[in-house]
């Protein structure tokens, strides 16, 4: 009985052991099979990553320009919009803003945003620098950097290679530590190395051409698995990739300067940024499409949105003049919301090309020229069916008939239409059926139900500050980028004598300054201001003034906007003022430059002691605001966070320059003063991110730089796109979403395949009022359309059976549809449907 027992438990023992190991093989098999890394290579068609070649439709979205709270949302939609790589500078000066301290968290956790697009199923281009431009405070390199002895940027310098070395190892080994090269099974499949560097390179001569090299060897040398890519450099040395930057690269890109590397678009700008001053301007996105399908059609592999995701220049992150509000006009607005048509009829263009995918990566390429303005390209796979074709009218005028293996084809003006079969149209880049959206900016009822409580504490003018330059020292060098304000004083004395003695005759101030903006008093007396731009920094302020004989005081304040971002020599630049003279004295012109001694110091007593905060509110004595105040002026006061879920903004109505905060976070500068050729400012509305909120009593403080203000007309604002439009001809394209591929057919998903509208709201919202239909010739867009000059009756009544009460609704785009009677009105019209809704949620829920 106990033998048995005990061979029993022998037995078992050995069970255990050997199902206990099978685990733990098992487990690691898994654990391997899970991390098991993928080797990405190119040729001259594509990279291939895993074996496998690849179309890759990337955007850039940049995790500074955002907060973590936002980068889900924002990484989902890009993917829903067709996307499977996401490319991102890194950001030198965030993460080493001191040198040897680093930051790597909030906005500035790379680690965790990679993981998110990993997480996601994308892929990640890391764009290290080590500068970067990006319409960011100078160009992302760290200001300390300025100061380095010897130090010259971006050329064959030992000092700034050194660093750059340091800094590009410590940013390569943190993502090799975390696991996320591709070569390691993560989702990094590609690196760039320095940034648009042939805009500069003639400048440093020999000594650029060494630089190149030398950064190439760098990033080559350390064996990370990955291909590297130089963007806007033709000879970029091997084995990097030489790709191109612009909006038509299909047409701009010279091509590889090797046989064996893919042609790849590392920006295709889909806006342009702004600075303060500008007037709007947009980039369309039949625009963007038309270049898209034109660069696959040429070869093509490889498309980057600059930007996908607009973001926002928090803080004093910005490039001098460059507004809070960056590519605001991208598929995915500065909000994170999509901004159609611009985000669907690229996912459309994206689905289209998807189909195309195994003849454009497999196919030999062939092109015809049938006219002076029409092309036909198209990539056959020899001995298979698998063919595909890009048919381009670039007539900008009329439409054009192409004749392609015995059909006819009509094609728009200045489009193309894709082919992924070589006879079926799928998508044309002119004809949008995917729907629109415009974005309203609703007064918030929560954030303004009370009458905002301003207080206002108001810096003192300094006095003779010390220091003995016999020139007003440089803005950045004085400032050393921890403010945006350094203040200059002197004094100086004028005999009554030299006074004017003629009637009329008048003293002037003459500064000249090399940037951004000044303010200046005269015996405690505020003369005004003045600035330059973006595209001319140089500035002259000249005021008329009152002098006394004896000793007179003058104070100016140099403003900067940030530092440059862009050109050759960056660590040379200079701003501020630079020359001060008295004009119109009986002596003659009295230089101050010359004649006396400047006193400065660097920033804001405010900013010293951080009464952007709750903490540092109770260093300084607040005023109850009166209803006027001089410039140089703090103001606070309390808010609730807006109701609802949506994205959250600050109007600031009635205000002039300045920099806010909500919770001690920097929301950004902000210049309502500086107004565009249309006499508008440029920027109205700045992003107040959820994160920065709590739901009750929220501080605001602002910095206004202008007196006389008038604070109480700033009000918050919900931001949401809930006018929801759609537009399309009765001769468009049906959706691409009607046709898959089946090895090398492409065939319908559906028996009847037809032309519709869609109309889609976000959110848990419903379709609650049809604003305008019209099928005939309406004019205008999305929030503005009115009738044109044919329109069938039964338009509203139809669209509102299909879609009232319904998140989503599909509109047939015919003439039995909207023309119940049989009677055509205009019967030589191509008609158009442009319908306008309005989103809601049930009041029910």
């Amino acid at each position: 009985m106990r033998k048995h027992s005990l061979d029993r438990w022998f037995l078992t023992a050995i069970l255990v052991v050997l199902l206990s190991s099978s685990c733990t093989f098992a487990s690691k098999k898994e654990m391997k099979k899970k991390t098991k890394g993928k080797e990405v290579t190119y040729d001259g068609t594509s990279l291939i990553v895993d074996g496998k070649r690849e179309l890759l439709f990337s955007g850039s979205i940049h995790y500074p320009r955002s907060t973590p709270e936002m980068w889900p949302s924002i990484i989902k939609r890009a993917k829903q919009g067709g996307l499977n790589t996401i490319q991102t500078y890194v950001f030198w000066n965030v993460h080493e803003p001191e040198q040897g301290k680093f930051n790597f968290s909030g906005r500035a956790d790379l680690v965790k945003f990679i993981k998110l697009i990993q997480k996601n199923g994308m892929y990640v281009t890391l764009r290290l620098g080590p500068f970067i431009q990006a319409e960011w405070t100078h160009g992302g390199l760290p200001y300390w950097l300025r100061e380095v002895p010897g130090i010259f940027f971006r050329t064959d310098n030992k000092q700034f290679k050194e660093h750059t070395e340091r800094y590009v190892r410590m940013i390569l080994d943190k993502m090799k530590e975390e696991k996320l090269f591709a070569s390691q099974g993560g989702p990094i499949i590609l690196g760039q190395i320095e940034n648009e560097y042939s805009a500069v390179q003639r400048a440093y001569k020999e000594d650029g051409l060494n630089y190149i090299k030398w950064g190439s060897k760098l990033v080559d040398s350390m064996n990370l698995g990955i291909p590297w890519v130089m963007c806007k450099q033709n000879d970029a040395p091997d084995p990097m990739i030489n790709a191109c930057n612009g909006r038509h690269c299909g047409d701009t890109f010279p091509g590889p300067n090797k046989d064996n590397k893919p042609s790849m678009w590392t920006e295709n700008w889909t806006t342009q940024f702004r600075v303060f001053g500008d007037a709007p301007v947009k980039r369309s996105v039949e625009d963007i499409a038309f270049s898209v399908a034109r660069f696959f059609s040429k070869n093509g592999s490889h498309v980057n949105y600059y930007m996908y995701h607009g973001g926002t220049n928090f803080g004093r992150t910005s490039a001098h003049y460059v507004t809070t509000r960056y590519y605001d006009d991208a598929p995915l607005d500065e909000y994170g919301l999509e901004r159609e048509p611009k985000y669907g009829h690229l996912k459309h263009l994206h689905n289209a090309l998807n189909l195309c995918k195994k003849p454009l990566l497999w196919g030999q390429p062939r092109t015809e020229k049938p006219g002076k303005d029409t092309e036909i390209r198209y990539y056959e796979q020899p001995g298979t069916k698998s063919c595909a074709a890009f048919l381009a009218n670039n007539n900008t005028e009329a439409a054009e008939t192409i004749k392609f293996r015995g059909r006819d084809y009509v094609i728009a003006p200045r489009s193309i239409s894709i082919l992924p079969d070589c006879k079926t149209v799928v998508y044309n880049t002119a004809q949008i059926v995917s729907h629109h959206t415009s974005r309203n900016f609703m007064k918030s009822k929560q954030a303004n139900k009370k009458k905002f409580d301003f207080k206002v504490f108001t810096e003192s003018l300094p006095k003779k500050l010390e220091g003995n330059s016999y020139v007003p020292v440089e803005l950045y060098g004085l400032t050393k980028d921890k403010s945006d304000y350094g203040w200059y004083t002197t004094s100086f004395k004028v005999h009554e004598n030299h006074l004017p003695k003629k009637k009329g005759a008048k003293t002037n101030l003459r500064i000249a300054s090399l940037g951004h903006a000044l303010h200046v008093w005269l015996n405690g007396e505020y003369l005004g201001n003045g600035h330059g731009s973006h595209d001319e920094k140089s500035f002259v302020f000249q005021k008329p003034v009152t002098l006394k004989a004896g000793e007179n005081h003058l104070v100016m304040l140099g403003v900067l906007t940030g530092f440059p971002d862009s050109g050759s020599y960056l660590e040379h630049r200079y701003t501020g003022p630079r020359s001060v003279s008295i004009l119109g004295l009986s002596s003659g012109t009295l230089d101050l430059t010359e004649s006396s001694k400047w006193g400065n110091k660097v920033g804001m007593e405010g900013e010293r002691l951080g009464i952007q905060t709750e903490k540092g509110l109770k260093k300084v004595k607040w005023e109850k605001f009166s209803g006027k105040a001089p410039g140089i002026t703090w103001y606070q006061t309390y808010f609730d966070a807006p109701e609802s879920e949506s994205a959250a903004a600050i109007r600031m109505s009635g205000m002039g320059k300045g920099l806010i905060w909500v919770n001690g976070e920097g929301v950004g500068r902000y210049w309502m003063s500086f107004l565009n050729p249309l006499g508008q400012s440029t920027q109205i509305e700045y992003h107040i991110p959820r994160s920065f909120l709590k739901p009750k009593k929220n501080l605001l403080v602002i910095f206004e730089e202008e007196p006389n203000v008038k604070p109480e007309l700033i009000d918050f604002v919900i931001v949401n796109r809930d006018t929801v439009c759609s537009y399309v001809g009765e001769n468009y394209t049906p959706s691409v979403g009607h046709w898959i591929r089946k090895q090398d057919e492409v065939k319908a998903i559906t028996d009847n395949v037809s032309l519709t509208a869609t109309l889609k709201c976000s959110g848990n919202k419903k379709i609650a009022a049809v604003e305008f239909a019209s099928f005939g010739n309406p004019i205008g867009d999305c929030g503005n359309f009115t009738l044109g000059t044919c329109n069938a009756p039964v338009s509203k009544q139809v669209v509102e059976k299909h879609c009232l009460g319904k998140a989503e609704c599909v509109i047939p785009v015919n003439k039995s549809t909207f023309q119940q009677d049989k009677k055509d009105s205009c019967k030589n019209v191509v008609k158009t449907l442009a319908v306008q809704v309005k989103c809601a949620r049930d009041k029910k829920n």
